[in-house]
């Protein structure tokens, strides 16, 4: 079989798509990132309405990857003093430019995956 040497610059392309993903999947390949991001489409919402919105995430995943998220700057985390106090979560433009990819994957998955069993 015969293979045709592609170019410098269609390698480079590719090591760099390859990089790209890699650094997007460690965010989005953690349990439940993907989830979140999705969830907050909607505009803000409190832990516990996040909490009930997702089914099977315990609270301290719940609290891990809010914290995570809001620290890579794809979420706001915004306290409104009380009494009593609120706070509330919220995409950043970069968290919502992610919406349209996570739109994608979640289309993929009902054409293509089964649903699981509950």
């Amino acid at each position: 079989m015969t293979t045709t040497p592609s170019s410098s610059a269609e390698e480079d392309f590719c090591l760099r798509g390859d990089a790209a993903l890699a650094r997007a999947f460690a965010i989005l390949g953690k349990r439940w990132s993907g989830v979140v991001l999705g969830s907050l489409s909607d505009g803000p919402a409190g832990f516990r309405e996040l909490s009930r919105a997702i089914n099977g995430v315990s609270d301290s995943v719940l609290s891990d990857r809010l914290a995570e998220l809001t620290e890579l700057g794809l979420v706001t985390r915004q306290v409104e003093p009380g009494p009593p106090v609120a706070v509330y979560y919220e995409l950043t433009p970069r968290g919502r430019a992610l919406l349209p990819a996570l739109h994608e994957i979640s289309r993929w998955a009902q054409e293509h995956l089964a649903p699981e069993a509950d």
